[in-house]
């Protein structure tokens, strides 16, 4: 990862998509993404793989899964 005081204005740059979503598994786990956002790929037999698939493809939800990982960096 880049040092972020190369770009202080964007705290997802040189963070990929795997990376957000393994932490916030990591911290809350399925459950409480699928509390938090409730998608599918979170509620139903959930996996890096489908939730990836998922919010590649799915902006929306996406944007709500990494405003929430920004949230937490601070």
């Amino acid at each position: 990862m880049t040092n972020p005081s190369q770009h202080p204005r964007d705290p997802l740059h040189g963070v990929t998509l795997q990376q957000i979503v393994e932490s916030l598994h990591a911290r809350h786990g399925w459950e409480e993404m699928a509390a938090r956002i409730p998608v599918r790929c979170f509620q139903n037999n959930p996996s890096l793989k489908s939730s990836l698939t998922f919010l590649r493809k799915t902006s929306w939800a996406r944007e709500k899964v990494e405003r929430w990982y920004v949230r937490e960096l601070l």
